[in-house]
């Protein structure tokens, strides 16, 4: 085992999980959690701020803001801790009880956006504040993970050739979209280095990335309320939008073979089983890889707290019976 003297040194960047008797699904499932942030957020954290630094922008005295939804938020949190650096985080209500308590125990400042912008949303209102506090004071540094193109270079340099590496037959990758910095930089690294690869996001529906109406979303992670500036659709080459209802009950299938895996991670199995089932038809011959963005201790209020899905989806998303996840239709 490694020896470390930062959190961000460490990242287990070689465990899959094979789900086809979890979730009857022929798909490898890459799980970035496994890191004291908890999140593939580590990453682009990580680079982010390094790069900050090394550019002058970051030093003695700043003070670290930024807009998250919550696996950034920690994955900063984490960080400024261990480099001595004031954090504040920009969230809103949708965020997780579990996730805000855990920036606070790290010393992040968290503020709370409570009413949405009339257009962006949760996002446009969370960036509105996040622009009024870097005006009131000089020392806030912002390193806006919306346009940070250290944010995907984190996974062209480290996830995409891992995944390459460890998947020298593979056929597809699913990603999930928030920010499109994860799959950017896979989207990229692929397309210059292994363009026979399938490019498949997988986005929640109610998100407006990649053109959809708006719509409101209650489990933070993936989709957005506004169109993210670095995603450049010309690297993709499939769209699967997915249900929330199919998120939960992807989730709650794998928590039955003991995978408690994070929202984000069950809307890309969800939106990955239905991609497969419409256009693999020799499923047992083909390589696929998702990636899983995080665990599920963070949603054990939400998606896994069942009043908390009967009031939200109603009760048939308790409902996981059948031979595998397969998502509604968008």
């Amino acid at each position: 085992m490694p020896i470390i003297s930062a959190p961000q040194e460490f990242n287990e960047d070689d465990l899959y999980v094979d789900l086809r008797s979890a979730a009857g699904v022929p798909l490898y499932l890459k799980c970035e959690g496994f890191n004291f942030a908890g999140s593939i957020k580590q990453k682009a954290a990580r680079e982010m701020i390094e790069a900050a630094e090394a550019t002058g922008l970051l030093g003695p005295g700043s003070i670290l803001v930024e807009s998250s939804s919550g696996n950034l938020g920690v994955a900063l949190a984490t960080i400024a801790a261990g480099k001595g650096y004031r954090f504040v985080c920009v969230t809103d209500s949708r965020c997780n009880l579990a996730t805000r308590q855990l920036m606070e125990a790290l010393g992040a400042e968290v503020h709370t956006v409570t009413e949405p912008a009339p257009e962006g949303g949760f996002l446009g209102a969370r960036m509105a504040h996040v622009r009024k506090l870097c005006a009131s004071d000089e020392r806030y540094v912002w390193l806006n993970q919306y346009v940070n193109a250290n944010n995907w270079r984190a996974h062209y340099r480290l996830t995409a050739p891992h995944i390459a590496h460890r998947f020298p037959g593979l056929d597809v990758l699913f990603v999930g979209a928030g920010t499109t910095g994860t799959l950017m930089g896979c989207a990229r690294w692929f397309k210059e280095h292994r363009p026979g690869v399938r490019i498949v996001a997988v986005d929640s529906v109610g998100s407006v990335t990649f053109g959809g109406p708006p719509a409101a979303r209650m489990i933070p992670g993936l989709g957005a309320g506004v169109r993210p500036p670095m995603l450049d659709e010309s690297f993709v080459d499939d769209v699967v939008q997915v249900p929330e209802i199919d998120t939960v009950r992807a989730c709650r299938r794998m928590v039955g073979h003991g995978f408690l895996f994070g929202g984000s991670t069950g809307t890309v199995v969800a939106g990955a089983a239905r991609w497969l089932d419409d256009h693999a038809r020799d499923r047992a011959g083909i390589t696929a890889v998702a990636i899983s963005p995080d665990l599920g201790e963070r949603y054990l209020d939400t998606v896994y707290q069942p009043n908390w899905v009967r009031h939200i989806y109603g009760p048939e998303a308790l409902d996981v019976s059948g031979p595998a996840v397969v998502a509604e239709s968008a």
